[in-house]
């Protein structure tokens, strides 16, 4: 039996595969995160930045505040008032969704039930974001995003 030697070119392969494999990770994790990225949240920051004091000002001013629940099966969405009454906004729209990807985002359909607004909602454990948009009965836009754990 001959002994077997370590050459130049086989520890050019061995550092060119650890390096090649290395680089392949990183391609498919960035190609991942681009993938999964769920786009601009506004078209122009400047004039969102130019305004945000002004929205932000007439939203605090309604006093709102949002909580949710999920319940075997079912989304409460409480929005009340300073006073903790139950509010009916004129319009009320959320995308309920994962913080990292948008495959799983749904728009659920609320009722109000006289204390909360109730959408009949499937979801897996684990943290969820509501991004709601509701507009008051004097017409200010209250946006909120609300962070949902479910067990």
């Amino acid at each position: 039996m001959t002994e077997r030697q370590i050459t130049g070119r086989h520890v050019f392969l061995g550092f060119a595969a650890a390096f090649g494999l290395i680089i392949a990770v990183n391609v498919f994790m960035a190609f991942n995160a681009i993938k999964t990225f769920p786009g601009l949240e506004v078209k122009n920051s400047y004039v969102a930045s130019q305004e945000f004091n002004v929205r932000k000002a007439a939203q605090e001013a309604l006093g709102w505040t949002v909580t949710a629940v999920h319940l075997k099966g079912t989304l409460y969405l409480n929005i009340n008032d300073e006073n903790g009454n139950p509010v009916v906004p004129k319009e009320l729209h959320a995308v309920v969704g994962r913080a990292t990807s948008i495959a799983e985002d749904v728009e659920p359909a609320f009722s109000f039930d006289g204390r909360a607004h109730v959408a009949q909602l499937e979801l897996a454990d684990g943290n969820w974001n509501i991004r709601m948009n509701a507009i008051a009965e004097d017409g200010t836009e209250f946006t909120q995003r609300v962070i949902l754990h479910v067990k």
